[in-house]
């Protein structure tokens, strides 16, 4: 009981890599006698392996869990740790230094109360050490203890100390940090760890477990405005209908009355369940079942509040957005957004600035690179509960995940709702797309050819559309270069115009296949990504068509000179010299240009269309 009883502080660990973050855990747990003894035996013999201290321990194995990590002696992921002494619990999370691991340091500061900044006492600030500072202010930590390590490196030299320590200060001023205090240590001798060191006199603070066990915690204002996103749909029986799910925020007791949103219909708690029992109250961290009074057509996703909060719905916002893929994010590019257990398909609509992690300026930037952070604009193709992160992190907060690969790519925080779309609405019309279809007597399809300069395209397009104008078919042709002398003439061909150049071919081919057309797409189209935004717009009507061909016969086929401008360098972002093309997985068809004539692939498609019945 004692022990539930002890206030738990949760800390996080920073700063560049092998500035000492496993080292300084592994002997505050150490010199604190808070291993057992099998886990000392375990250090022995790890160390013996893997240790970098020849015959003393290496402390850095207490948390280096991993073999990679062990043997490499860096941190991969973010290993948590729990201690507890006679005043308190700890939940540390020791999180990568590496630039590449900069995900896993702000999942682990997304929960904590105090990050433990590590600084080498020999190099001072580096650039990881601003990136993580302003990470840690951007999700809302209000402390932050300096450690400046491997003082015994430097000869415990006071003037190195009040240096870094004033030069940290004075980059803090563009944070909202609350309270920042510095500490000397050597996490290697154990100085300043558990207790004050015979060489730093001249230093009158705590030593860093004093400090861990003291420091007053700032609590999250009081919240009781109940949050629960729905995980799940409980149908036991058909008289039970229950909505699974983690408490986010407040709580909640039998008999309140509730609001369901997007819906915004309303009940009452009539029953809840916490570990399958039932309680009269639930609050957050708590896994619940809720009951509720009336029918409500609730889906996973939805969310239930207290009866009067006051929760935005929007399917644009502005936010700051750090991302952490090595592919840069491109303004306009499609990706899964995802607020808890809400997804949404979406955009970054504009990229408004960069920050400067160093000075926090606003910098001009069409993209984001690994590790950037930005203001960004985004549009989700549906609205979503939101707030303000300020305001709740339940529900200010998301991820970014690649539509290709799956991977999660970036994080951000919601800064306010956007409202403009508000004010426009689809105005139904009465002739619709089968009735175009029906009057031109043909199934509107969009078939969209791919593949690198001088490949055919254009030529297998043309000879396409006639051979389909011939039967009677009514056609429309989109091609790259006729394009850009008018839709697209603001454009260039740097990465982020070529996403764009295919997000409004893709949306105007949407309009032709509306217009109940056979429209046949003619772009290089390069990237995966702004192919499977065109893929997504049409649905089952569209026609992927890969005009394959090596590089080496598309130069020197090369009808308009363009590869003998991109070799000699009078041509930027060529695609397939100095700009990349991304060869489709599973095209719908797949021709060889330079093993069959036109003619023939066009035949192809002609047979392909045949076969799904578009003529």
């Amino acid at each position: 009981m004692e022990q539930e009883n002890k206030q738990l502080l949760r800390f996080i660990t920073c700063g560049s890599v092998d500035d000492g973050k496993s080292t300084l855990i592994g002997r505050l747990l150490y010199e604190s006698q808070l291993i057992f003894d099998d886990q000392l035996a375990e250090l022995h013999a790890t160390s013996k392996k893997f240790g970098t201290q020849g015959d003393d321990l290496d402390f850095a194995l207490l948390v280096d869990g991993l073999a990679a990590e062990m043997e490499q002696g860096i941190t991969i992921d973010v290993a948590y740790r729990f201690f507890s002494t006679d005043k308190r619990k700890f939940i540390v999370a020791d999180t990568p230094g590496h630039e590449q691991y900069t995900r896993n340091m702000a999942t682990g500061a997304s929960t904590a109360d105090l990050a433990l900044l590590l600084i080498d006492a020999r190099t001072g600030l580096l650039p990881q050490t601003f990136r993580h500072s302003y990470i840690v202010d951007m999700l809302g930590v209000k402390n932050i203890c300096l450690i400046i390590n491997k003082m015994d490196l430097v000869e415990y030299s006071q003037e190195i100390f009040e240096k870094i320590k004033n030069d940290y200060l004075e980059f803090s001023n563009g944070l909202n940090i609350e309270n920042i205090i510095a500490i000397p240590v050597s996490a290697l001798k154990g100085d300043n760890i558990i207790k004050a060191s015979e060489y730093t006199k001249w230093y009158n603070g705590e030593s860093l477990l004093q400090y861990l066990e003291n420091i007053p915690l700032i609590n999250e204002k009081p919240n009781n405005n109940f949050i629960l996103p729905v995980q799940w749909v409980n149908r036991l029986s058909h008289d039970f209908r229950g909505f699974c799910g983690q408490v986010a925020d407040g709580g909640i007791s039998e008999g309140d009355p509730i609001t369901i949103v997007p819906s915004n219909k309303k009940s009452k708690i009539k029953n809840i369940l916490v570990s399958d029992k039932k309680s009269c109250f639930c609050s957050k961290g708590q896994s619940v079942t809720l009951e509720l009074e009336d029918e409500i057509d609730i889906s996973r996703g939805d969310i239930i509040f207290t009866e009067d909060f006051s929760c935005e719905v929007a399917d644009q916002f502005q936010g700051k957005l750090l991302w952490m893929d090595d592919n840069r994010m491109v303004p306009g590019r499609p990706y899964t957004f995802k607020f808890g257990v809400s997804e949404s398909n979406g955009s970054v609509s504009k990229l408004r600035h960069r920050i400067n992690i160093n000075t926090f300026a606003s910098e001009a930037a069409s993209s984001l690179e690994l590790n950037e952070i930005g203001i960004v604009n985004i549009a989700l193709d549906k609205k979503i509960p939101m707030a303000p992160y300020t305001e709740s992190k339940a529900l200010g907060s998301f991820i970014v995940i690649d539509k290709i690969s799956n991977n999660t790519v970036g994080m951000g925080l919601v800064n306010f709702a956007l409202f403009r779309s508000d004010n426009i609405h689809w105005h139904k019309m009465d002739i619709n797309k089968a009735s175009r279809s029906n009057a031109k007597n043909q199934k509107p399809i969009v078939i969209w050819f791919t593949g690198i300069s001088a490949s055919g395209k254009s030529t297998i397009a043309n000879i396409l559309e006639k051979k389909l104008y011939s039967i009677g078919k009514h056609t429309m042709v989109l091609d790259g270069d006729n394009i850009r002398h008018g839709l697209n003439k603001d454009l260039g061909f740097t990465d982020v115009d070529r996403v764009e150049n295919i997000r409004r071919i893709a949306n105007v081919s949407k309009l032709m296949l509306e217009a109940g057309l056979i429209t046949i797409v003619s772009f290089i189209a390069p990237f995966k990504a702004e192919r499977r935004l065109a893929r997504d717009l049409m649905g089952e009507e569209f026609l992927e068509v890969f005009i394959d061909v090596p590089l080496e016969v598309a130069e020197a086929r090369d009808p308009k000179g363009l590869y003998k401008k991109a070799r000699s360098g009078n041509l930027k972002n060529f695609t397939g010299i100095d700009s990349p093309y991304e060869i489709p997985d599973n095209p719908d068809i797949h021709i060889n240009s330079d093993k069959i004539s036109a003619d023939v692939a066009a035949d192809m498609i002609i047979k392909k269309l045949t076969q799904i019945k578009v003529i």
